[in-house]
């Protein structure tokens, strides 16, 4: 039981479910009200194959990054280490392949090769991203931030381009899939900006080690407080675009929805400014960058909303 509890910690137990919630969201919620009676009668078993294929992606990438890790972890987080003190290097890079590939397994049976060949791609390319962010990207300066952040919103592109193509959303068809175009990249682009501002208080946090170890991360290379004012100016663009998105949505009086943007995703936003503008040590740091998790968090459960208005 001790091996298998630590085998979920090493896969991120809780982010991984985070992925399947948002596709499943994302394909009951929005996919599903949009396109009643259009649906493809294999549809629901590509889906479930590809948001497995989502999951064991991002777990092998957890696995690895722990794998390339374990000095940096020693120093800022020994509490949490699973590599090498519950499960031996050899067998975290076997799972990690294990896991690899099965993902881009899945991938191939969800999707049919002849139309879809760019999304198989797309998500063993996934694989090759994350090995190479766990071996160079993280330890540069704010190239591996992106990366991450760009997977991050892939998790809901995935599911996008599997039921559309760019030239389906954008073509002579264009007008009647532009609700599902404009939803999918506002969720994919809200995925994007938080996951860009979490890197960065991650960043913050992680000083100590990274430090250590040579890394080159933005509050390393550039200082603690040109690292604030650049998640600063990103959470003011975010709020920005939120604070826009509510008065068009005002236009359909989806009232509910608009309630809970503000105080489940804007008033939160407005903490982590507001906390982001004070000295703050290490353990503030982490509680910060929980602050982003849980707002990531309402933001996809937003997706819940459509499922009534659309």
């Amino acid at each position: 039981m001790r091996l298998i509890a630590a085998f979920l910690k090493l896969v991120r137990l809780p982010n991984l479910l985070f992925i399947a919630l948002a596709q499943l969201l994302f394909q009951f919620c929005i996919y599903h009200p949009l396109y009643k009676g259009t649906i493809p009668e294999n549809d629901l078993l590509h889906f479930l194959l590809l948001m497995f294929a989502s999951m064991f992606i991002a777990a092998a990438g957890y696995i690895i990054n722990d794998y390339f890790d374990i000095n940096i972890d020693e120093v800022n987080k020994p509490e949490r280490m699973v590599v090498d003190r519950h499960i031996h290097r050899r067998w975290a890079i076997a799972w990690h392949f294990m896991l690899s590939t099965t993902g881009v397994i899945l991938t191939v049976l969800a999707l049919p090769f002849a139309h879809k060949w760019y999304l198989i791609l797309a998500n063993a390319g996934c694989v090759v991203l994350l090995w190479f962010y766990s071996t160079n990207f993280k330890k540069g300066l704010l190239f591996g931030n992106f990366v991450i952040s760009l997977l991050t919103a892939w998790t809901i592109l995935i599911i996008f381009f599997s039921k559309l193509s760019l030239a389906d959303a954008t073509g002579s068809n264009g007008v009647a899939h532009a609700p599902f175009f404009r939803i999918s990249f506002l969720y994919a682009g809200f995925a994007f900006i938080i996951s860009l501002i979490r890197e960065a208080v991650k960043d913050l946090e992680d000083i100590p080690g990274d430090q250590k170890y040579g890394c080159r991360t933005l509050p390393i290379v550039w200082g603690v407080n040109a690292a604030k004012l650049y998640s600063i100016i990103w959470i003011i663009i975010l709020l920005g675009l939120l604070i826009v998105l509510q008065f068009y949505v005002m236009q359909f009086r989806w009232w509910g929805l608009i309630v809970y943007s503000l105080v489940l995703v804007v008033a939160p936003l407005i903490h982590i400014l507001m906390q982001l503008s004070k000295p703050l040590n290490t353990a503030q740091y982490h509680r910060l960058s929980n602050w982003t998790k849980f707002v990531m968090l309402t933001g996809i459960l937003s997706m819940a909303f459509f499922y009534f208005y659309l």
